[in-house]
């Protein structure tokens, strides 16, 4: 008796941290392989937490089972987390030659060794792992080299579709054209494991070609020095921005770290070889305004990323003056609004002109929306459709696309294992799953995490008690009293130190002996803070004993 599975670990019911799971199991013979293994930013109310990750403890117990890990694209929400997961497992890598270099940095960075281990492969060459035929096919998206994957055990087929959209004109990558509609079309699927990130939004993606020519007819007219912003991995964006500024005599100058690093994995994976060459930062204070393109990080209003550094003329050879533009070619991924929009207030408080995708026509998704999906379903026309790579909302809306073409669909979790049968695919059972934070330098699990802590801390502060008792219930000199985001003084004027000496003293007076005195000081001082503050601090009681 065999069976085929389905798992995934993150990035279904949310956008990012993409690790899935497929398995074969013949008798009592387990085989599995991971697709991708990708990281997500930190949210609000998590301070401290840089990245979050699927915990992969379930696959890290079945190790010696893992024929390998095979990595669909580069992006951050597919590749981030294989420097903190990887040394775990230690089996074999796959992925083509962009995504290879770019990995190769990250695990050069922290010293992690590898070299054994990484295997390139091409798109459309199959190649086995244990029981699985896989077959990469690759797809339009906003960076190349993405590659959907036919997966077959000895009973089914399955297409994995990455992330991807239609675009017969993507101007680096693979087109989604005629051919690669008809190869699709000749598919035998059963199961489709499909993107669903814009499954809600109306009609198609639209194409960076378009892109190209809306840009070229925005900045031919522009004076000014240009800042543009989009995600560094775009690299089709990357190329048209270079062709557009050539056409228009400008010099493309980048800035910030994730542009120098994809540019420098796209020159080595061949890219970027019919454009002129970048110029440093350092050296764009020699070109005149008018004549210079600076291709920036920080679309999503990072703090640290150069366009804020420039927004707030903190950069160490950029700046920005009032007749200049800044162009935010991307959109605006939810829980940014605050930070993209206050980038943008203080460029327009200096004069500096501000163009987004809700002015002009400069931003395409490199995801599928309904139509395209629809179209997916039509060429492919696999038996059963499970949503993944996006909220319950996305995939919602993705799994009644599918019904409107017949297609049988279930809507999942992280941690569902779903069997896939020729007739039925079903959930067996929920394994253990959850998030892994990066906190610093060290890697936590959610529930270890300290980031709850600190959000306390920071709603609602800190009151630190030290008491000197010379004997069992002798004081010695005044309490010494610190808070830390406490207001100084109540709607009285009285400052709340003195408030809180009298509440300790009080105390003192009252018990007489210290028994259980740090519990009863810590209580006490919290209830008169709640009744007078309206909020509870954290509480630290420090008791000192000098016989002297």
């Amino acid at each position: 008796m065999s069976k085929t599975y389905f798992l995934p670990l993150g990035g279904t019911g949310e956008i990012g941290m993409n690790l899935n799971l497929y398995g074969y199991q013949s008798n009592s013979v387990e085989e599995w392989i991971m697709i991708d293994c990708g990281v997500t930013f930190s949210q609000s109310g998590l301070p401290g937490i840089d990245l979050q990750m699927a915990d992969p403890n379930y696959i890290v117990e079945k190790k010696k089972d893992l024929k390998g890990i095979i990595l669909t694209h580069a992006h951050e929400d597919h590749i981030g987390a294989m420097p903190f997961i990887w040394p775990f497992l230690n089996c074999p890598i796959y992925t083509t030659k962009l995504t290879a270099s770019l990995l190769e940095e990250k695990f050069v960075e922290r010293k992690i060794p590898y070299k054994d281990k990484l295997n390139i492969i091409e798109t459309e060459d199959n190649f086995q792992l244990g029981s699985f035929d896989i077959k990469p096919i690759g797809l339009s998206h906003s960076i190349p080299e993405m590659n959907a994957l036919v997966i077959k055990t000895p009973d089914s087929s399955i297409f994995h579709s990455g992330d991807w959209k239609i675009d017969s004109d993507p101007v680096v990558g693979e087109k989604f054209d005629k051919e690669k509609k008809g190869q699709l079309n000749n598919l035998d699927i059963d199961l489709l494991v499909c993107d669903s990130t814009n499954a809600i939004v109306p009609g198609s993606s639209g194409s960076e070609s378009q892109v190209k020519d809306s840009l070229s007819e925005i900045i031919k007219d522009l004076s000014g020095r240009i800042f543009l912003t989009t995600f560094a991995s775009n690299v089709a964006r990357l190329t048209l921005v270079a062709q557009i500024a050539a056409l228009h005599d400008r010099q493309v100058v980048l800035s910030g770290r994730g542009m120098h690093r994809i540019v420098n994995a796209a020159k080595s994976s061949g890219y970027f070889q019919d454009i002129p060459n970048f110029v440093d930062e350092e050296d764009a204070g020699y070109l005149p305004a008018d004549k210079s393109l600076i291709l920036c990080t920080g679309s999503q209003g990072e703090f640290r990323a150069a366009l804020s550094k420039i927004a707030r003329d903190e950069h160490r050879y950029l700046y920005a003056e009032e007749g200049d533009t800044v162009i935010f070619s991307s959109k605006m991924i939810p829980g940014n609004e605050y930070g993209i929009l206050k980038l943008q207030n203080l460029f327009a408080k200096r004069g500096v002109n501000i163009i987004t995708e809700k002015d002009s026509f400069v931003h395409v998704s490199g995801h599928p929306c309904k139509d395209e999906l629809l179209e997916m379903f039509r060429l492919i026309s696999p038996k059963f459709m499970i949503p993944v790579h996006g909220e319950f909302r996305h995939m919602v809306a993705n799994a009644k696309l599918a019904s409107s073409c017949n297609i049988k669909s279930k809507v999942i979790e992280n941690g569902d294992l779903v069997t896939l049968k020729k007739n039925e695919i079903k959930i067996d059972s929920q394994v253990n799953n959850g998030r892994l934070h990066v906190d610093g330098n060290i890697l936590v699990h959610d529930y270890e995490s300290s980031a709850s802590e600190r959000n306390k801390l920071a709603y609602n502060g800190l009151i630190m008690v030290s008491l000197c008792f010379r004997s069992q219930n002798k004081l010695k000199g005044r309490p010494h009293i610190k808070t830390i985001g406490i207001p100084k003084y109540n709607e009285m004027g009285i400052k709340f130190e003195k408030i809180l000496e009298n509440n300790i003293l009080k105390n003192l007076k009252n018990k007489g002996k210290v028994e259980n005195l740090e519990s009863n000081l810590r209580k006490s001082i919290t209830k008169e803070i709640k009744l007078l503050w309206g909020k509870k601090p954290f509480v630290e009681i420090f008791l000192h004993y000098n016989e002297n």
